[in-house]
């Protein structure tokens, strides 16, 4: 039996119910899930997929991610809503490639892991199976393994297993409709000016369970708690001199700006500490920044591709404003400094987040 598979916390349980109620069928997994945006949010998802398949013993065939191929699918139906017509063509787009797959494999019977998903349509599921077999000449099994509590017990497995439990479906469209909907910001579809591992990011998760991966390998015992911070992004900025020229210049996290755009001056300027007159900004000479975080930085251009990490950021921002409140004042890195005006813009978001430890 070939079985798609859309994600681990679906699959996880999903295929351990069949192992019991099929005990003498060979079970192969094929995660075909082209839909999933962005690409790094396919990578751990896959990640954690091959991580549930191992523990269950079950081998694994992957896909093409094509991407380009689901979206031509797909198009026109952009603004329909969860279980609408976008869904269906969904369903049939990954089906009708598992069951290609299938036929390559010598597998007669197909199903997929998104019969579980309570976000999904049995009946859509069942009848884009029956389109599809009927096709291919293939038999096809629709398990009901949501009733009787069945819904519980997936999360409750997908808890006790660590596996990574994404909160939207996958797709674009669909993420959209639901931050909407939660009146959240979509963090998911913006990308960090600088090569970055941002708190609470795909990126972040991702690097937090391949070391879950690694510390089971080992035979360590790990655990995942989630916490509440305050998360930031900076999304777009520019500094200009006095000669209305932009300069290259480094922003550090948690730097929060009322407005967009300002024109100030440099007052004072104390230890590489410049002074600025709106919105208790501080300009800071890349020199004082390397003395006092042990870097060697030769130019403000060369963090801005190789920066530090966000926990350096915030340690020198720390001994920069010496106090037990957060401070959200701007720091911005210069290569020089000198009294005078600068102008600068820059658009940063600071939000309520959760992320997940590793413990």
């Amino acid at each position: 039996m070939l079985i798609h598979i859309c994600c681990s916390v679906d699959s996880h349980f999903f295929l351990q119910k069949l192992q019991k109620l099929y005990p003498h069928e060979k079970l192969i997994g094929f995660f075909y899930d082209p839909n999933i945006h962005p690409y790094s949010e396919y990578e751990l998802r896959l990640l954690d997929v091959k991580r549930s398949c191992s523990k269950l013993s079950i081998d694994l065939h992957v896909g093409a991610y094509n991407y380009e191929g689901w979206l031509e699918a797909v198009s026109g139906l952009e603004e329909e809503p969860e279980k609408g017509k976008r869904c269906v063509v969904c369903f049939d787009n990954r089906l009708e490639e598992t069951a290609q797959k299938a036929l390559k494999l010598g597998e007669k019977v197909i199903t997929t892991t998104l019969l579980t998903s309570p976000k999904k349509s049995l009946e859509q599921l069942a009848d884009s199976l029956h389109v599809i077999t009927q096709k291919y000449g293939l038999e096809m099994v629709v398990p009901d393994f949501r009733k009787n509590g069945g819904t519980q017990e997936q999360f409750r497995l997908a808890k006790e297993d660590k596996l990574y439990h994404q909160d939207y479906c996958g797709c674009l469209f669909a993420l959209s409709k639901q931050r909407e909907a939660q009146k959240r910001w979509r963090d998911e579809l913006s990308s960090p000016l600088r090569p970055q591992v941002l708190p609470s990011s795909i990126e972040e998760r991702l690097a937090l369970y391949a070391k879950v991966i690694e510390k089971e390998r080992l035979g360590e015992l790990v655990g995942l708690e989630r916490e509440r911070f305050l998360n930031y992004r900076l999304l777009r900025a520019w500094v200009k001199n006095d000669s209305l020229k932009v300069i290259p210049s480094y922003i550090l996290f948690y730097s929060t700006f009322k407005k967009e755009l300002l024109k100030g001056k440099v007052e004072r300027i104390d230890n590489g500490v410049g002074f600025f007159n709106k919105e208790a900004i501080r300009f800071v000479t890349l020199d004082r920044f390397n003395a006092q975080m042990q870097t060697a930085y030769e130019e403000v251009s060369q963090m801005l591709y190789t920066p530090p990490s966000i926990e350096y950021e915030v340690s020198f921002r720390q001994a920069l404003f010496p106090q037990p409140l957060l401070n959200l004042s701007p720091i911005i890195i210069l290569d020089t400094l000198h009294l005078g005006t600068y102008e600068l813009y820059a658009l940063t978001k600071t939000y309520d987040d959760i992320r997940e430890i590793l413990v």
